[in-house]
């Protein structure tokens, strides 16, 4: 199958796109302190806002590269794999709220006192750091977890592992996930043919 890059799949934020996103610092930055750990659990971790939300400290082990969501769509828990610079930005969070002495008691991503983080807020902060960081487009959380799906599949990882990253209870969710990426990859498969009469 012919090499596809993630800037040719339609529909998808762009790595250019994705990047400043991540640099750009959310208007009302005394809220939450840092957002970008936010951002990395729901790109890299693939996360729903809510299960991004609920989660707590103790759901992270950087040693065996995992996170724990004790409650994901359904009620269903799941451990999913982050990798080690995805868990380097969250860990500067976690040092950030022990300066603060926020409570390990308090949810992972929250506010400077402690306290939890509004789902509505974090779909209210994707758009202006968009705008912040010059894009145009529709920038929507739950947009980075159809982009770390899509980077799965187009890594070559089998579909079952992205639906268990996801946590898709059916193979059908995940596929309709992916489809998207399809015309991209066979226009890309239909250039690359040879043919002569």
């Amino acid at each position: 199958m012919p090499e596809l890059r993630l800037d040719q799949v339609h529909g998808l934020p762009l790595e250019r796109e994705l990047r400043g996103v991540r640099v750009a610092k959310p208007v009302g930055v005394d809220a939450l302190l840092d957002s970008r750990a936010l951002l990395v659990l729901l790109y890299r971790g693939g996360l729903r806002i809510t299960e991004a939300l609920r989660l707590h400290p103790k759901d992270l082990d950087r040693a065996a590269g995992t996170v724990t969501v004790l409650r994901g769509k359904g009620g269903k828990r799941r451990t999913i794999g982050l990798d080690p610079g995805a868990f380097a930005v969250v860990e500067r969070w976690l040092d950030a709220r022990a300066k603060r002495r926020i409570s390990g008691r308090a949810p992972l991503i929250c506010t400077l006192h402690g306290k939890p983080v509004e789902s509505a807020y974090v779909r209210a902060l994707m758009p202006r750091l968009a705008r912040r960081a010059g894009i145009e487009k529709r920038v929507h959380a739950h947009g980075l977890r159809h982009t770390h799906a899509a980077e799965l599949a187009l890594e070559g990882q089998p579909m079952n592992l992205i639906q268990a990253q996801l946590g898709h209870s059916s193979l059908a969710t995940t596929s309709r996930y992916l489809a998207h990426i399809a015309p991209a990859q066979l226009i890309e498969a239909m250039r690359v043919r040879a043919w002569s009469l």
